[in-house]
């Protein structure tokens, strides 16, 4: 077999399942319009843009075949994903280009803590949830990735609701800074997928350290993945993710297609 060959068998067994149906690609991604939520951070802190398009053409005098439009946002906008150096704990580590593409595909798992915050909006998880889950499911994959269902996806079309924020400050579910280090340090995940606006929780920044999802997992080469929909859609284990950013030199985040591959029966 020449060195460079596929076995083509792998490829139409693949591309049958998803023919027939046995194969679903569950789409996990937030439509990205200027009306997506946004982290919202307090003074003296500077917010990114949010997501615009400009017109540049719609089959007019500046473009008569043809409609375009100039894209204005912020790396960390919509569903997005989080390299190594966005954080100062991964300032050294992989820009967004340089993630390797191994690393942004491999198999899903996903904990359902929905009901834990629909009565508590602040909370966390615990590395003892997830040794709970191992014991049923079995153990964390080796390059895979942590998905962390919460119900959060219902708000995407009400940011009020969506961002939480009172006078105390935001109000989403999230993973403690004890889960954060464990998660970073001693598991092999590539990375965490969320359905909020962040990794973090809302109320993280009085976290020791502040915002530890940030700072551990981050810091210790791996990746997050924020604004997911759709997770009640995927089973606890067995399903495949594909995070697709764009692939932007020097960029700390992109904007990404995030896609799931589940086996019906």
């Amino acid at each position: 077999m020449a060195q460079n060959s596929i076995n083509p068998g792998v490829i139409q067994d693949f591309l049958g399942a998803l023919g027939g149906g046995t194969l679903e690609i569950v789409d996990l991604t937030a439509p990205l319009s200027s009306e997506i939520p946004t982290l919202k951070l307090p003074d003296p802190f500077v917010n990114l843009i949010d997501f615009s398009l400009e017109e540049v053409s719609a089959f007019n005098e500046p473009g008569p075949f043809w409609k375009h439009h100039n894209i204005h946002t912020g790396e960390h906008i919509g569903t997005h994903v989080d390299a190594p150096s966005h954080w100062v704990t991964g300032r050294d580590g992989d820009d967004v280009s340089e993630i390797p593409v191994k690393r942004l595909t491999g198999p899903a798992v996903v904990l359902d803590f929905s009901a834990e915050a629909a009565a508590d909006p602040d909370f966390l998880v615990e590395p003892e949830h997830i040794k709970a889950w191992e014991a049923e499911h079995g153990a964390l994959p080796d390059g895979g990735w942590l998905l962390l269902r919460t119900g959060w996806d219902k708000f995407v079309d009400d940011a009020d609701a969506f961002l939480n924020i009172d006078e105390t400050g935001s109000h989403t579910p999230g993973i403690s800074a004890a889960c954060a280090k464990w998660l970073a340090e001693e598991t092999p995940i590539a990375g965490l997928g969320v359905e909020t606006v962040g990794i973090d929780a809302g109320n993280a920044g009085a976290f020791d350290p502040p915002f530890p999802a940030h700072y551990y997992l981050l810091g210790n080469n791996k990746y997050g993945v924020t604004l997911l929909q759709n997770l009640a859609q995927l089973p606890a284990t067995g399903a495949m993710v594909v995070v697709s950013p764009l692939k932007i030199v020097g960029g700390t985040a992109s904007p990404a297609r995030v896609l799931a591959f589940v086996e019906r029966s």
